[in-house]
């Protein structure tokens, strides 16, 4: 079976991309591993929680906690709360494309929010997203 973290990051990813309106705030800047020096704003796919369900009549499903991180450099929070809009926008809900071996159950925004990043300029929204997958 495929690992439902790496599957799920994929489907979020092309997604990401596939959104018109997140390509209107970032661009392409969707990475996994920020290059250096990349340009802001951009989105970083984050850390996973991933929760077993151990009830039997859900004998191999997971509940993945997914976290992204949207950074900005525009003075104030607009630049950064636009991004988190038209990312949640894009996932919330979103029928994603697991591959063979997997099924997305639902995957619905979780919570977001925004800190100051790690200089005064720099503005970090923090989007958590709750998935739940079964084996297909």
């Amino acid at each position: 079976m495929t690992e439902p973290t790496l599957a799920l990051q994929g489907a979020i990813v092309a997604a990401l991309k596939g959104a018109a309106p997140v390509r209107a705030v970032l661009g392409e800047r969707i990475y996994d591993r920020v290059p250096t020096a990349a340009a802001k704003p951009y989105v970083r796919v984050g850390e996973d929680q991933v929760v077993p369900d151990r009830a039997e009549c859900f004998e191999r499903s997971v509940e993945i906690y997914a976290t992204l991180h949207v950074w900005s450099a525009a003075v104030g929070r607009p630049e950064a709360k636009r991004a988190v809009g038209a990312i949640v926008d894009a996932l919330d809900g979103a029928d994603l494309d697991l591959g063979t071996d997997l099924h997305l159950v639902l995957i619905e925004h979780d919570s977001t929010r925004f800190v100051d990043g790690d200089d005064p300029l720099t503005t970090h929204g923090v989007v958590v997203f709750r998935a739940l997958i079964d084996a297909a």
